[in-house]
């Protein structure tokens, strides 16, 4: 399962099969940041049990999901978002996905209903790889690496399917990886 594309800012890394780790069991993660001194990203198909406004009590009517972006900090609050045109802020880490942006501007939307949970998605923390790290775990086939995503996929509300999908969008070379189980001890 040698992966053949490098990884890169907007690109998504899909955990093999049978990964252990249970923080990146079946996970897809958006890297947000990659450069020489690591990469940063968030899981996108690992919701938690909160909702924003149990994080953040100012914003009494937001309940949109929190998703585990990672075991990294998971103390603080990220966000990526596909509206631009409404916060006028944040870094644009793919083709119309943007990382961040004036947080204020955001509660502002969210209260008042302006934005909604397919254009925004939030994170828990963050997945972390130092130096040379993710580029170690990809030669041990640990992670494929894909540009071949809509940006629908991103905010995705289907979670469990997620991974699925995009392994079965890297072709007919990797389709049959999807339908492995995930335990293969109950085969």
């Amino acid at each position: 399962m040698l992966s053949r594309v490098e990884p890169s800012t907007g690109k998504l890394l899909i955990s093999e099969p049978f990964l252990n780790d249970p923080n990146f069991k079946r996970s897809v993660v958006l890297i947000a940041e990659h450069e020489e001194q690591g990469t940063l990203g968030f899981i996108l198909n690992q919701p938690s049990t909160l909702l924003l406004k149990d994080l953040i009590p100012d914003l009494w009517e937001a309940n949109y999901p929190v998703f585990i972006g990672g075991p990294v900090e998971v103390d603080t609050v990220h966000f990526i978002h596909r509206c631009y045109d409404k916060l006028n802020s944040g870094e644009e880490i793919a083709n119309g996905i943007y990382w961040g942006g004036n947080f204020e501007t955001l509660k502002v939307l969210v209260n008042n209903n302006s934005i909604s949970a397919s254009e925004v998605k939030f994170f828990l923390g963050y997945s972390g790889w130092g130096e040379m790290q993710l580029t170690e775990e990809i030669k041990e086939n640990t992670w494929i690496v894909s540009d071949k995503y809509h940006p629908d996929i991103v905010f995705s509300a289907n979670e469990e399917e997620l991974w699925r999908e995009v392994i079965v969008n890297l072709g007919p070379k990797y389709a049959h990886i999807s339908n492995f189980p995930s335990d293969p001890s109950l085969n």
